[in-house]
């Protein structure tokens, strides 16, 4: 299982503090746009969007990545994270 989480304005987007995303049987790995294409059939279509709108930060293991190339293992963490005001 890959463990996602989503944080702040986009948990009330999706209406989830996260979810178990299954590998496939017999697959060890998975990359990151397959884990997209699992969330886009999981979610409706403003939730989906939501996550992947282009201000959104995604940590795998609590890193920032910027490559949808990330290859994701069991047990990894993927945390979607909205941008972040201050003021």
């Amino acid at each position: 299982m890959i463990h996602v989480l989503f944080f702040a304005s986009l948990r009330e987007a999706v209406g989830l503090d996260g979810w178990q995303c299954p590998l496939p049987e017999g697959v060890a790995c998975m990359d990151f746009d397959a884990l997209l294409a699992a969330l886009r059939r999981r979610l409706d279509a403003a939730g989906y969007a939501a996550l992947t709108a282009e201000n959104v930060r995604v940590a795998v293991n609590q890193e920032f990545i910027d490559s949808h190339a990330t290859m994701l293992r069991a047990d990894d963490e993927v945390a979607f994270l909205p941008p972040v005001t201050g003021g």
